[in-house]
């Protein structure tokens, strides 16, 4: 005789799963179709039928620790299949959100990133920080007016100091690394309860993880989104080749700059600044701006001429899409409007760039830009336990 089971249902989180994108929920009524059609389903216990099943009776704890939840790729075979309309790609899409909120620390930023209402404030903080600094250490003229104003060439570091903009940058990345890593630390010991036994070192699996990432292969098997893969891609690659360049400057032209100002008279920067073309750095720079507005403007093309087959409608889902698109958009623009010499339109759109990109980076363990980490943990920890499509 099977043991008698007593299921306490989470309702929290069934409403909260239906507010941020799973209100199909409901619809689901277990006939298999999603688990048959999907092609990066493992053979013993697919999902994402189970998933359903647990999201539908509020088990909040089995559902944050499973990592099928992240095996999904949000191909939506499965929605565009379901015979019942119960979208269980929405589904899976609305969980991970929830799952940003339910990991994140403090807990009331995870809330607020996953609320259109919060929006306004969200995107206020920064204003109002870059904004102090542009009042606080703008260089300014005898007459106390802003030398940006008078000034024959457009600078920006006479507008928004590098230094103002370095110090809020590396203090506020510091503290949001170390809140985001108590997310990820909590998400990854919840996987690891429920591991039925490792096969292969964390390194090993991580490599692995990271070719696959790198080339798709995942997003390469899915069907009806299949198109979606070069615009991730495009995406992908404009992000990291974004963060090269970052660092590039980073580590070539501030830190030493500021270790001249601590008196090492011998140390300059290796690159001068502004940095045009054809500086590679500036090369790399501006191909990554284009892969970033190219693959995110098709990702938002489909979603607004497609929305059915594409899934994943969730307010969380459109909001990383647009910020991600501005950050591109309009770092390509500033550097534009900055070498056409026009120069209030190009501190305008300087600004408007840092915002969005102080609200990306601030934000990221609050955000869908969290899902780089939990869904690299999450496929890291299935191959660890051979976890595997299919296929």
């Amino acid at each position: 005789m099977a043991a008698r089971r007593l299921v306490d249902p989470d309702l929290e989180m069934i409403r909260e799963v239906k507010r941020v994108g799973g209100d199909t929920l409901k619809r689901c009524y277990q006939c298999a179709t999603c688990s048959v059609v999907c092609s990066l389903s493992p053979a013993d216990r697919p999902f994402p039928r189970k998933e359903m099943i647990l999201a539908q009776w509020g088990q909040r704890d089995q559902l944050v620790a499973d990592p099928d939840v992240w095996l999904c790729h949000q191909c939506n075979d499965c929605s565009t299949r379901c015979p019942r309309g119960a979208r269980p790609g929405d589904v899976l899409a609305a969980v991970r959100s929830y799952i940003y909120e339910h990991y994140s620390f403090p807990r009331f930023m995870g809330k607020a990133l996953a609320t259109p209402a919060a929006l306004p404030w969200l995107i206020l903080t920064p204003i109002l920080l870059l904004a102090a600094s542009v009042l606080a250490f703008a260089p300014r003229l005898a007459d106390g007016s802003f030398a940006f104003l008078h000034s024959d060439i457009v600078d920006f570091n006479i507008f928004l100091p590098h230094s103002s903009v370095d110090a809020l940058f590396v203090l506020g990345n510091i503290l949001v690394f170390f809140l985001a890593a108590v997310g990820f630390k909590r998400f990854w010991s919840g996987l690891q309860a429920e591991s039925p036994g490792k096969q292969m070192s964390f390194v090993s699996g991580l490599i692995l993880t990271a070719r696959e990432i790198l080339a798709h292969t995942r997003f390469k098997d899915c069907e009806e989104n299949k198109p979606r893969a070069t615009a991730h891609m495009l995406l992908l690659y404009g992000f990291i080749g974004a963060m090269i360049t970052t660092g590039c400057v980073f580590v070539f032209v501030f830190i030493p700059h500021y270790l001249h100002l601590l008196g090492l008279e011998s140390i300059s920067s290796f690159f001068a600044v502004p940095i045009d073309l054809p500086h590679p750095v500036k090369i790399l720079g501006a191909v990554s701006g284009v892969l970033l507005v190219i693959g995110g403007a098709m990702l938002i093309s489909r979603r607004w001429s497609n929305r059915d087959s594409v899934g994943a409608n969730g307010y969380t889902d459109y909001l990383f899409l647009y910020v991600i698109f501005i950050v591109g958009l309009t770092g390509m623009l500033s550097w534009l409007v900055r070498w056409a010499g026009l120069a209030i339109p190009a501190y305008t759109i300087y600004f408007i760039h840092m915002v969005s990109v102080f609200f990306l980076l601030w934000y990221m363990p609050y955000s869908k830009f969290a899902h780089m980490i939990y869904r690299t943990l999450a496929l890291v920890h299935a191959r660890q336990i051979a976890r595997m499509p299919r296929g």
